[in-house]
């Protein structure tokens, strides 16, 4: 289980799959059709893209989160823009397993929108306010504020495995292009219960 939380972990920084490492990209969207070899993705731009699923291609689950699973002390990954201000205002929050304690920790750049930072960090405090609650989240670096608005997505991850992988289900999946266009990816985090995985 330790095995399988840090490569998640490392996944959701990089967006590589196992067996590939060559050209990074992250695909967030809707099944349209799946095999054994392969997923038909509707992407969130409307686009259709097949997905390659290497041999022992791992299945995650995104379960519904709420910020009463957050505590001080809890290991989260939180998808923010920067405000004027000098905080960032939550985009979405993943609550890691504690088995994925101090994985990718960091702040860096993410894709979830144009500007978008992602931050793994340890939650050293909570305060309540008028926009939302605001989290300070200490990583190895440095420390951030973020502003988390009643309407932001909160989710967890589990375990999961292919029978998820149906027509309709949402979809984060980091993949790998080849120099040829082709995807191919050897992990799929699918939203549980018609969640969307909002990461």
């Amino acid at each position: 289980m330790l095995r399988v939380a840090v490569l998640i972990a490392s996944l959701l920084a990089a967006g590589v799959t196992v067996a590939d490492a060559q050209t990074p990209t992250r695909i967030r969207g809707t099944i349209e059709r799946a095999t054994e070899q392969a997923l038909t993705i509707k992407s969130r731009e409307g686009q259709r893209v097949t997905v390659t699923l290497a041999p022992n291609v791992g299945v995650d689950s995104v379960l519904k989160a709420s910020l009463g699973d957050i505590r001080s002390g809890s290991y989260v990954g939180v998808a923010a823009l920067p405000q004027p201000s000098g905080t960032f205002k939550a985009q979405e929050v993943v609550v890691f397993p504690e088995t994925m304690r101090g994985n990718n920790e960091g702040h860096y750049r993410w894709d979830l929108s144009p500007g978008s930072t992602m931050t793994n960090g340890t939650v050293d405090a909570m305060v309540s306010g008028v926009d939302g609650t605001t989290l300070s989240l200490r990583y190895k670096d440095g420390q951030v504020k973020v502003v988390v608005r009643p309407d932001v997505p909160i989710v967890t991850l589990g375990p999961g495995d292919r029978s998820l992988l149906v027509a309709g289900a949402g979809v984060f999946v980091p993949a790998s292009q080849a120099a040829d266009g082709g995807l191919t990816t050897g992990r799929v985090l699918v939203g549980k219960g018609g969640l969307m995985p909002p990461m």
